[in-house]
């Protein structure tokens, strides 16, 4: 088990917390984070873009001159791409560009994303986050204390209103439940703040065979 120390919000030692190596303390294979950002990133392109074919355009049908007899080229209709206002040859069509990695390869970049944080230092686990009003000042301020003020993204659960409302004013950090923790978050982040619980449930979330979320 990796034994990670707990502070509270004043930077002070409040005890450990054992964690699980499989997931805090396992071999980084940074392989798989291309793998699974290259799938969220793709998941989240939109597809839509498209063009009109011959058949999708405005303009006659009729046929523009004769078959034979003109010395041109034989034209069935002013729809044709050579024309100006014809439709698009071989054009984009919208497509779904989203697609999925094994889960074994999901959990995995999750794991390593995870001890790849405890490994380089960069993992603080708070006792509970507990903000006494909803004001972006006294998340900076705490993540100050902390000595986590650069690039931090904050995990605790979701029923944690005040922490919520109150990082979503700041451009540089982030708060996500335990359950929306991804890998492309997280390698974005400089610093990992767990509260004990979200440390549990992260836990819980990448060692259940049961889970269907990575």
């Amino acid at each position: 088990m990796a034994t990670i120390d707990v502070f509270n919000l004043k930077r002070e030692k409040v005890g450990t917390v054992d964690l699980a190596d499989e997931v805090f303390a396992t071999e980084v294979k940074e392989h798989l984070f291309y793998e699974v950002v290259k799938a969220q990133l793709a998941s989240r392109r939109a597809g839509t873009a498209g063009s009109k074919n011959r058949s999708a355009v405005a303009g006659s049908t009729k046929k523009r001159i004769k078959q034979k007899g003109t010395g041109g080229a034989r034209h069935g209709t002013i729809r044709a791409p050579i024309y100006v206002g014809g439709g698009q040859a071989h054009g984009p069509r919208p497509r779904d560009w989203s697609y999925r990695p094994p889960r074994q390869v999901r959990i995995g970049a999750l794991r390593s994303a995870l001890s790849k944080f405890a490994k380089e230092g960069r993992l603080v686990v708070v006792d509970s986050f507990a903000l006494p009003e909803i004001k972006t000042k006294g998340v900076l301020s705490a993540l100050a204390t902390l000595k986590t003020d650069r690039k931090t993204m904050i995990v605790d659960n979701a029923s944690n209103e005040n922490l919520r409302l109150s990082i979503r004013n700041s451009q540089d950090h982030q708060f996500l439940p335990p359950e929306g923790v991804n890998v492309y978050d997280l390698l974005r982040h400089d610093t990992l703040v767990l509260s004990k619980d979200a440390a549990k449930a992260l836990e819980l979330r990448c060692l259940s065979r049961s889970s269907k979320e990575a």
